[in-house]
């Protein structure tokens, strides 16, 4: 009898134990159970932990709650201005209601696929290839819109969606580096240009404030030969301006000076000393007011200065008895 009892009480004990073992289940923190009894769906979704089911009625399935990355596959269309492309993108989304996803839709991760796919082709036809390529963010916006609507009857939500690649053909590629370059050296020849004028205004100012001071003209040929002679040429090739001539023939003209009317140039007569000693040619004292007497027959004919009879005031260091020898034609 006790024997009975005992392995009575031993199976009953393995019983429970592999029944236990069927009915436990261990739910992840990013998890949510969804339990179907008999087919039917539980009211509870059963939270992160461990929980029991009844083995045989009761089915339990766990969904992911974190945020799925997805590739959406590369596809060709044709955008608006009949340019072929191929577009390829990343979806980014998450369940947030565990119950619709498993109910409501039979695969969600397929369905967002094809979703993704089928959006993607769609804002291809209605956009431009410059917005593909530059305005990618608008572009984003809108798949996420078209995504998420239908989306949110299925239990998920979606984060986020982004365009990687546009892939164009060659030709396409070809025509858009030729408008770059051209682009580019538009650029170049407007900027060449506006230097230009930029620096044909500096040099009038120059040329302008070089034709106040000639000798500013001068200094910057200097200059100019200086830093050519720096680079150690063994030919130097001087350029010779005409400004310059001209600044140096009007210097040569200032440094002259303009002799006089032989009538009034002063006349210095050799003096014969006394003691016989050798003479110098000395001016006269009061020399400077000597004048060359006009040529004249009448004596009436003299100047007026010329025609008084006043003596004549001489300084008194003047000798008077000093003989003078004249010339013949003022003896």
């Amino acid at each position: 009898m006790v024997e009975e009892l005992v392995t009575a009480g031993v199976g009953l004990a393995c019983a429970g134990a592999v029944y236990f073992m069927a009915a436990a289940r261990v739910v992840r923190q990013y998890e949510r159970g969804v339990v179907l009894r008999l087919g039917k769906l539980t009211s509870a979704v059963r939270p992160p932990g461990f929980t029991m089911i009844i083995p045989g009625i009761d089915r339990m399935r766990k969904v992911n709650m974190q945020i799925v990355t997805m590739p959406v596959p590369a596809q060709e269309g044709i955008t608006r201005d009949n340019v072929t492309v191929r577009v390829d993108a990343v979806v980014y989304f998450k369940v947030v209601d565990a119950a619709d996803a498993v109910i409501r839709v039979e695969d969600y991760r397929f369905a967002v696929s094809q979703m993704a796919q089928t959006s993607l082709r769609s804002i291809i036809g209605k956009s431009e290839l410059d917005d593909l390529l530059s305005n990618r963010e608008k572009l984003n916006q809108g798949l996420e819109l078209m995504m998420d609507s239908p989306a949110i009857g299925w239990g998920v939500t979606v984060d986020r969606v982004e365009i990687k690649d546009v892939s164009l053909p060659e030709t396409m590629k070809r025509s858009m580096a030729r408008q770059a370059e051209a682009t580019r050296d538009r650029r170049a020849r407007v900027i060449n240009a506006d230097a230009e004028l930029q620096a044909s205004k500096k040099l009038a100012e120059a040329a302008a404030a070089m034709s106040d001071q000639p000798a500013a003209l001068q200094l910057r040929l200097l200059q100019t030969v200086v830093a050519v002679a720096a680079e150690k040429n063994s030919t130097l090739v001087l350029p010779f301006p005409v400004e310059l001539l001209r600044f140096l023939e009007r210097s040569a003209q200032q440094g002259q000076v303009p002799a006089g009317p032989p009538e009034t140039a002063d006349r210095r007569e050799p003096v014969r000393r006394p003691d016989g000693a050798s003479a110098a040619e000395e001016p006269l004292p009061g020399a400077e007011r000597l004048e060359v007497l006009p040529d004249v027959e009448n004596p009436a004919d003299l100047p007026a200065h010329l025609a008084t009879e006043e003596p004549v005031d001489l300084p008194a260091d003047v000798p008077t008895d000093v003989p003078v020898d004249l010339p013949e034609d003022l003896r």
